[in-house]
């Protein structure tokens, strides 16, 4: 079925996220997991209502309780299930930054762990497509007489995050936040009211049909708004979540988009001043600023590949502090690994107010190279664009790795060129010592892969 992705479920609403298949979607995830109490989430899509009884009817026909712990953003959903012990895993109907006629599942167990196109997806995607009709009447019959539980976890989320950062150590700062209509706009304001800073609240209604723009933080056109506000309101730093409220991008004082590998690196520099000598795990899109920054402040490092069920299992596996994706995803230890954007926007706040400078000059500090930034292209053979990279470059390349996609450094120059695993799409990234030999290297690179 084409909506089970690498890392969840996801697709058009109704055409093929439909009630039915969400239904028989949770009766295989509880037989799957063998869970006997599901935490249940939505966002502020308004095809989540339609999908969230059908979800439960799935749930509760397999055997388990369905908790409902309402609208929350996809970092509060993570929170809503690890932190409770009568919660054995958790599905959050979210369609994440996709456009308002898209909606999808995402899943987790219990210990925080996430179920993908490695961990078990393909097994509930076997048993949904071996259901029949017979079955689902049967779903639905076994389902009536359960009822599903609520349970407030906002209070507890907001104690979790402000037991590890002080609110006295944050600066009125003057703060502009574009939640983009998404479920920032409902966990932002019981952040920041509990804040010494004046905040700039931007599409802050949730509102699953995006009216204002895409909330997607890692497309620049996105960002323009914010860019404008941050300039005129004479802001210090503003901040973009994406949808479901689990990514989040930066802007600074001069209305400059900092980009996520970058926040990577800053958040590394703060986090090590705690955790000297740390391991932080950073996606191979990444600037080599990155890397260079944890070395200069004493800590391990090493890249990921791209997606964030391979970024926990690996934090998980080599015990990392933390870890960065230059999609806008940052995943802490002390979150069970889960990426936790509310986090990192505190721990942001944090730097700047004890460093003192403009976030310009913070991160001027880390920028020594010139990035390309991601560039897409619709391909109809993604195989044989790669191979012809391969043919190309391999022999002239210091390095080599086909981690993920192919990615070739040839020391003062490097670049990685990756299907997506969510689009039908080879995605390239391209960073060189300078301005100049970026720009010659894309065009370079551009024209093979366009060919």
């Amino acid at each position: 079925m084409s909506i089970f992705r690498a890392y969840d479920v996801r697709g058009l609403f109704p055409q093929e996220i439909t009630p039915e298949v969400v239904m028989r979607i949770g009766a295989a995830f509880v037989k799957y997991t063998g869970a006997k109490t599901v935490a249940v989430g939505r966002d502020m899509r308004p095809s989540g209502e339609v999908l969230f009884p059908m979800l439960c009817v799935g749930i509760m026909s397999a055997g388990a309780k369905v908790v409902d712990v309402g609208l929350v953003s996809t970092p509060l959903f993570y929170f809503s299930v690890i932190n409770y012990d009568e919660h054995d895993a958790g599905i959050m109907i979210t369609a994440s930054h996709n456009p308002a006629e898209y909606n999808g599942l995402k899943f987790l167990r219990g210990d925080g762990s996430p179920i993908g196109g490695d961990s078990g997806l393909p097994e509930i995607e076997k048993m949904v497509g071996e259901m029949t009709d017979m079955d689902s009447v049967r779903l639905r019959n076994d389902s009536l007489k359960a009822d599903v539980q609520t349970k407030e976890v906002m209070d507890d989320y907001m104690s979790s995050l402000f037991s590890k950062v002080a609110v006295d150590d944050i600066s009125p700062l003057r703060v502009v936040v574009d939640a983009g209509n998404g479920m920032g706009g409902h966990v932002a304001p019981k952040i920041f009211e509990k804040l010494p800073t004046h905040m700039t609240p931007m599409y802050f209604e949730l509102d699953g049909t995006f009216p204002n723009h895409e909330a997607n933080p890692i497309k620049p056109e996105n960002m323009e708004d914010l860019q404008d506000m941050v300039l005129s309101s004479h802001a210090d730093v503003g901040f973009a979540y994406d949808g479901d409220a689990d990514r989040v991008g930066m802007v600074d004082e001069r209305g400059s988009i900092v980009s996520g590998d970058i926040i990577t690196a800053l958040l590394a520099r703060a986090l090590l001043q705690d955790h000297p000598g740390a391991r932080i795990l950073y996606d191979l899109r990444s600037s080599k600023s990155v890397g260079e920054t944890i070395a200069k402040r004493g800590g391990e490092s090493a890249i990921t590949r791209v997606g964030h069920a391979f970024i926990k299992k690996q934090m998980r596996e080599e015990n990392a502090l933390f870890a960065g994706e230059v999609s806008g995803h940052y995943y802490f230890q002390e979150f069970n690994y889960l990426d936790v954007s509310d986090y990192a926007l505190l721990l942001l706040l944090r730097m700047i107010s004890k460093d003192g400078r403009p976030l310009s000059e913070i991160v001027a500090e880390v920028v020594h190279y010139s990035h390309s930034g991601e560039i897409n292209f619709d391909v109809k053979d993604k195989q044989a664009v790669i191979d012809r990279l391969i043919a190309t470059y391999k022999d002239k390349a210091e390095k080599f790795s086909d981690m993920d996609g192919v990615l070739f450094d040839f020391g003062d120059w490097w670049f990685n060129v990756r299907p997506s695993n969510t689009e039908p799409i080879l995605r390239l990234n391209l960073e060189a010592k300078d301005d100049a030999m970026m720009e010659e290297k894309k065009a370079e690179v551009v024209a093979i892969i366009s060919s």
